[in-house]
């Protein structure tokens, strides 16, 4: 199968992603099948179960009963309840047993259901006309909800590959009773309907988005189960407690918090207890801040809080046990590391160089001369440079006059 906007145009198995390139509805990445090249030992049967991979990343496992054989990326027809259902193989062999047991799956229960057959041309079309009815079916589903004032909301619908079933995902705050919308969804749509409900994150992870960091989010691209995540988890890692920044997609608190916390609480056992105050003899010092990739510790004086002093975790160790033997340190500049300050040696000009700086500075402009203003009884000049109209005389004498 193939997403709706790959480049191979919507053709089955023509994915060259195998269905995991993130556009479209299977953006769950694959288990790496790193013992697919290897042979099995000829007296060992292989593995008679299969991982089959459905809609929003959903996978299940299936009893292969007629050896069918099939290869990851092949689309089969397994068994539904009831009917049959259509998916995509994502694993076999023997990883599938590593995976069973990862997620507590006896390999020996009759619960597994069936693997029926390779999927045919017939099962395909049914399959997409199914899927081509989920979109308008969730749509026309909010509206019933909220014509019968039901507080919950629809996220997502998936119909089995037979046409004949649709489960519907929902979230809600508390119990809701929808037995009158089945009974409208049943004769409207002419299905089986089948409500499940899920949480917050469930309903991020099968939507899909992308996350502050500008990637997609984790919970619908590998992260297959939710710990639960604490603020305790941000304020050992010296973070803000600000609920937008700490929120992710599905408002609760992100799931990367977990990620970096267990070396954050290995790397805080070398410090000290931060309830314990240093004793001086200016008086008691209180912990500030800390920062553990530096292994530093900001205390300052509680006559003189807006002085702090920055010591090493093993200064700070050897002060306590110093306090503890019932002795007091004079001052805690005695133990703060002297920082050398290396002095850069500014551009000399010994060869009659030009400053290297020159062109930083912009020369401002000169100053331009007023024009002298002109005299209203002074004649205009014309093109050559003399006077329009009558002529000027010498100075003291009046211009000639014309006689009539």
């Amino acid at each position: 199968m193939s997403c709706s906007s790959c480049s191979s145009g919507g053709v089955p198995n023509g994915c060259k992603n195998n269905g995991t390139c993130g556009t479209g509805g299977c953006n769950k990445l694959s288990v790496f099948d790193w013992l697919a090249d290897l042979q099995l030992p000829s007296d060992q049967e292989p593995f008679d179960c299969i991982e089959v991979r459905f809609k929003n990343g959903r996978k299940e496992f299936f009893r292969d009963v007629n050896q069918l054989r099939p290869r990851a990326g092949d689309t089969v027809a397994v068994e539904g309840t009831p009917g049959h259902d259509i998916g995509i193989v994502s694993l076999t062999g023997e990883l599938v047993r590593v995976q069973m047991r990862k997620k507590s799956v006896d390999h020996n229960s009759e619960a597994i259901r069936k693997l029926y057959r390779m999927a045919n041309q017939s099962d395909i079309d049914k399959w997409q006309v199914a899927q081509e009815r989920e979109t308008p079916t969730m749509h026309r589903t909010r509206e019933l909800a909220k014509n019968l004032g039901l507080k919950m909301k629809i996220g997502d619908v998936e119909f089995q590959g037979d046409n004949g079933k649709a489960t519907f995902y929902y979230t809600a705050d508390g119990r809701v009773d929808f037995r009158e919308l089945i009974r409208k969804m049943a004769e409207e749509f002419k299905i089986r309907v089948e409500m499940r409900q899920i949480g917050a994150r469930q309903e991020a992870a099968r939507i899909g988005g992308i996350g502050s960091c500008g990637r997609e989010l984790c919970c619908s691209t590998w992260l297959t189960d939710f710990r639960s995540v604490n603020t305790s988890a941000a304020r050992y890692q010296q973070l803000s407690l600000n609920p937008q920044k700490l929120a992710g997609q599905c408002g609760k608190l992100k799931c990367c918090l977990n990620y970096e916390l267990d070396q954050y609480l290995e790397a805080l056992d070398e410090f000290p207890k931060t309830e314990i105050d240093l004793q001086t003899d200016k008086g008691p010092a209180r912990f500030q801040k800390m920062d553990i990739f530096k292994k530093k510790l900001w205390y300052a004086y509680q006559e003189n809080p807006g002085t702090w002093v920055e010591l090493q975790v093993d200064r700070v160790k050897e002060v306590i046990e110093i306090n503890k033997a019932g002795k007091k340190v004079p001052e805690l500049e005695a133990f703060a590391e002297v920082k050398e300050v290396e002095i850069q040696d500014d551009y000399e000009n010994v060869v009659g160089q030009d400053s290297l700086n020159r062109f930083d500075q912009k020369n401002p402009r000169p100053k331009r001369k007023k024009s002298r203003p002109q005299s209203k009884n002074r004649p205009p000049r014309n093109k050559k440079g003399g006077f329009k109209g009558k002529r000027r005389g010498k100075p003291g004498n009046k211009p000639n006059e014309n006689k009539s």
